[in-house]
């Protein structure tokens, strides 16, 4: 209990109780898949502001339109897309975050084959991506190409995208990236649970910790996540470093700690892994 609000287990019937038969359906099913996926978590109780709560249980009128932006776009605009191509035209058509529109060259939805097995995400684009349209194509992307060809794929066979469909602004710098507020993360994350529940990957690679956190909904450090598998809404999630911080790092050591965790992928995948391939980047 606290001074504000009710405490309620995750899962309750209350929840139940307000299952909707109007259009608030597509907002009120991603509320309950989201406390669902708390309580697998482990998470037992969730604090409600009880005028929240009173609001909630007003019954809605008949006809009420579902709570989108005044776009068109929102939680229920995403979830209603029945395939890649009308999501991607809906993000593309996202202005939710003025000041990354503003700022944005245009939207970097995700680049690879649609129904990949295994599928990475990383943070946001950056400037070389903003300005080609495809995530993960400066020197980290180049990087995580090259790790790609080493697991035996290409990033034809693979799906890549981000947390972030837009570049986040950087005012007052001419160069440089910055890493998404949780704020654009929570904005944007309609567009990514869509993308993936369309995609159906066996496995999520996520890469870096900012990747991991919008993932998984929480913090997390990631010199301890990384090489622990994780899930994320039934599938298996592997959290790794982010190319770029091999670009910082070259140390052999880091490289194998990367190159382990996608041993790990391939062989959930149960991909076939060479002796050349399990010896990479281990000490002489």
């Amino acid at each position: 209990m606290s001074n504000s609000g009710q405490v309620f287990r995750v899962g309750d019937s209350v929840w139940n109780s307000l299952w909707p038969v109007s259009a608030y359906q597509h907002l009120l099913a991603a509320a309950v898949e989201h406390l669902q996926h708390q309580r697998e978590q482990g998470q037992r109780y969730v604090t409600v502001d009880a005028a929240k709560l009173a609001a909630l249980s007003r019954p809605i009128a008949s006809g009420a339109a579902a709570p989108v932006a005044a776009d068109g776009t929102g939680p229920a605009a995403a979830g209603a897309c029945a395939n890649l191509a009308e999501l991607r035209a809906q993000a593309f058509a996202c202005t939710r975050c003025p000041n990354l529109v503003a700022a944005r060259k245009q939207v970097v939805f995700g680049v690879g084959n649609e129904a990949a097995d295994l599928m990475f995400v990383g943070e946001a684009p950056g400037a070389d991506e903003d300005a080609q349209g495809e995530p993960f194509v400066g020197k980290a992307g180049q990087l995580l190409t090259k790790i790609i060809q080493t697991m035996g794929l290409s990033r034809d066979t693979v799906y890549i995208g981000n947390i972030l469909k837009c570049r986040p602004d950087t005012p007052g710098q001419r160069y440089g990236n910055r890493p998404p507020t949780g704020e654009e993360m929570a904005t944007c994350s309609p567009w990514l649970h869509r993308q993936i529940e369309l995609i159906r990957p066996k496995v999520i690679v996520a890469l870096g910790k900012t990747a991991v956190e919008g993932l998984l909904e929480k913090q997390v450090a990631i010199t301890r996540f990384r090489g622990t598998w994780q899930t994320y809404r039934g599938t298996p999630l592997m959290p790794t470093f982010h190319p770029a911080y091999l670009l910082r790092n070259q140390a052999l050591t880091e490289k194998r700690k990367i190159w382990e965790d996608m041993l790990a992928v391939m062989e959930r995948l149960e991909m076939p892994v060479s002796d050349k391939q399990r010896g990479y980047f281990l000490q002489s």
